[in-house]
């Protein structure tokens, strides 16, 4: 029995890994750290007692990986230094090193494009952002949304709605969908 579920995890495995490992990184912004949700949520699947369904395994695996990004979260945040301004200082000087051996005008334009996505993104309300992101990186259809959100049909197609609208305000549009896509495929 033992070997029916290896075999069905590694089929899980190869089948999803990328798409959590994407979500996770869109969700935290570090490899490493998307590295460490996607092995986790690997994990508690693999340790889970109930059986995948195979209808609903990859709304369930974006599930988990929300709920370890959002653990993290916590966590950092009672880590975290008193000062950010100070690490942010830090993080600006290496990456202006970095860009200053490459192409600095395209390098310079696709980081702010991309700040300008990720701020927008970062602004909007946590439901929203992660249904637009299953809906535009993922490809889930509205009702994989909103059962990974347990929230409504209505309500998946409504959150996805506005935080287009929000991002259109922003002066960002369907172009940017797909720089988001891009970036992250």
């Amino acid at each position: 029995m033992p070997e029916v579920k290896a075999t069905s995890f590694v089929e899980l495995y190869g089948a999803y890994a990328r798409h959590v490992y994407r979500f996770a990184l869109y969700l935290s912004g570090d490899t490493a750290l998307a590295q460490d949700i996607t092995s986790e949520t690997f994990l508690r699947v693999w340790l889970a007692e109930q059986p995948v369904r195979l209808g609903s395994v990859k709304a369930w695996l974006f599930v988990i990986a929300r709920n370890l990004y959002r653990h993290e979260l916590r966590r950092l945040r009672r880590t975290t230094p008193l000062d950010p301004a100070m690490h942010a200082a830090d993080s600006v000087s290496a990456n202006l090193e970095t860009s200053l051996e490459t192409s600095l005008e395209t390098r310079l334009e696709a980081k702010e494009k991309l700040a300008r996505v990720l701020k927008a993104l970062a602004a909007l309300p946590e439901v929203d952002r992660f249904a637009l992101l299953l809906r535009v990186v993922e490809g889930l259809s509205y009702t994989q949304i909103a059962a990974a959100l347990h929230i409504s049909l209505a309500a998946a197609k409504v959150k996805v709605h506005r935080a287009r609208l929000r991002l259109a305000a922003q002066g960002l549009g369907a172009n940017d969908d797909e720089h988001i896509e891009r970036r992250h495929s």
